[in-house]
């Protein structure tokens, strides 16, 4: 099959025109995601349900963050082995890629109930409506995930436009659907959890018409029986996104821990920090998932660019993505500082002052370096897109599992040693903290990467499945030697 013609003008067209073209949708799609759990938040949030209804969806988004994980480490891993594909003119192994991490989605989706739900956080006040919550969204997981890995396939396919309206039109009806079921037909929590899996349901449907139209593979029968050789590759491509969806579930665990245990010794009890967490990572997906838009709406452009070795694009392409992360971190930071309550009132239980309170001294805290954590995030996406996993992995870890969660863990507790209830507190201080040593590994991979970009010779062993050198072999000797 050849290539089509536009996979050809990703080498020759404009950058800044590539990633208009490529980005914003691929930014709409994913802002539209996160709406899925937002407008449920906001809904629930201005019901009688109140900051507790928001502190039960809050348990179970860590958990859906698990099954999405595992999704976008095939999805994006399958995405970036195709744009490698499409750089080395190699149609043989991509559909192979993608039929294995169909099938391979569909094994993944099972899953315990109400111990986990308690081990992320859930009191005795929230425990039912969590659990009520969470055994609706089950029931259709793999639904959810194989959406999510479909379309990360169908952005990297040069359709980044399906994506986006698969998403915006499950989040239309999801929004649709949710007052309706939670204020006229009364069903609380259950309600919001029908709302969202209806509107996944029908973004799914979406993905799986396109893939009966695709642009540069076509799948098979043959397609669907997994080949392991080739699977390999993409799922070490994808392993930066599995890792960084599971530290965000780590982060998630441990931050709920620390809330509750600090919680209970201050002011505002166990619920209260646990509700504002769960909005505050809501919002904070909004400028995360913009970030991410960027870049993947830049894998395409950097893959097919990287494989075949045309590196003054891939440093331009850097380029550009890194000054739009920094300017949307910029953004960020001006609202989080000087106007966090405008952003806090969306989600309702504005009349509990100790709810105020404390919402606002996280938004300010906790997102105070919001800029270094896009940058973060951009480049752990950029050293997957072009094929260096070790390199996204270290990237991602170091400020997500490496600093911040030992230091969730220790600062409130050296801040209740100093004053007793003021614990709850230290723990918005261990973001910032971790913020500035994961910006400092970040950029200190990016210069030795680009350091040495022209002489790179190992693009080819991403591709044959390890016919001349293992992918991880590869990526391991580059990261630890001069790359």
């Amino acid at each position: 099959m050849e290539l089509s013609n536009q996979n050809r003008t990703l080498g020759e067209e404009k950058i800044s025109k590539l990633l208009v073209k490529f980005s914003i949708p691929c930014i709409l799609s994913l802002l539209i995601s996160a709406l899925y759990n937002i407008v449920d938040q906001i809904f629930i949030g201005n019901s009688d349900l109140g900051y507790l209804g928001n502190a039960a969806t809050g348990i179970v988004f860590p958990i859906l963050i698990i099954a999405q994980a595992f999704a976008w480490c095939i999805g994006d891993g399958s995405a970036a082995y195709l744009s490698l594909c499409q750089g080395k003119k190699d149609t043989k192994n991509a559909h192979r890629c993608i039929g294995s991490g169909v099938t391979v989605t569909l094994v993944l989706c099972a899953i315990f109930k109400e111990p986990l739900l308690r081990l992320f956080g859930a009191s005795d006040q929230t425990i039912s409506m969590a659990v009520e919550y969470f055994t609706i969204v089950l029931s259709f997981f793999p639904a959810f995930m194989l959406m999510n890995m479909m379309n990360a396939v169908i952005r990297a396919d040069g359709s980044p436009a399906v994506s986006m309206v698969s998403m915006t039109l499950g989040a239309i009806l999801n929004i649709i659907l949710d007052p309706i079921f939670i204020f006229v037909l009364n069903r609380g929590i259950a309600g919001a959890a029908w709302a969202t899996v209806i509107g996944q349901t029908f973004s799914f449907l979406v993905c799986v018409l396109y893939f009966f139209k695709t642009k540069s593979f076509r799948l098979t029968k043959e397609s669907f029986v997994p080949h392991f050789k080739i699977f390999s590759n993409a799922l070490k491509l994808g392993a930066s996104s599995f890792i960084t969806q599971m530290s965000i579930v780590m982060i998630s665990l441990v931050c709920n821990i620390m809330l509750a245990r600090y919680g209970a010794l201050s002011i505002y009890g166990q619920d209260i920090p646990i509700s504002v967490i769960s909005i505050e990572t809501k919002v904070f997906t909004i400028v995360i998932n913009i970030v991410v838009g960027i870049v993947l709406g830049g894998q395409p452009i950097l893959g097919y660019n990287f494989g075949a070795k045309k590196y003054v694009r891939v440093r331009e392409t850097y380029r550009t993505i890194l000054t739009v992360t920094l300017v949307v971190g910029v953004i960020a930071t001006l609202i989080f500082e000087f106007c966090p309550q405008v952003v806090i009132n969306i989600f309702g239980s504005g009349n509990d002052a100790l709810y105020l309170e404390y919402a606002q001294r996280t938004f300010r805290v906790f997102l105070s370096l919001v800029i270094f954590t896009c940058v973060i995030k951009m480049s752990s996406i950029f050293f997957q897109a072009v094929g260096r996993p070790v390199m996204a992995v270290i990237a991602s870890l170091t400020r997500d599992i490496v600093c911040f969660v030992p230091l969730v863990i220790l600062m409130p507790s050296l801040f209740e040693r100093n004053q007793p209830g003021s614990g709850i507190n230290g723990i918005l201080f261990a973001a910032p903290a971790a913020d500035i040593i994961g910006m400092i590994a970040a950029m200190f991979l990016t210069v030795r990467f680009f350091r040495t970009l022209g002489d790179e010779k190992g693009t080819e062993s991403l591709l044959e499945g390890g016919k001349n050198h293992s992918l991880q072999k590869s990526a391991i000797v580059t990261a630890a030697c001069k790359e």
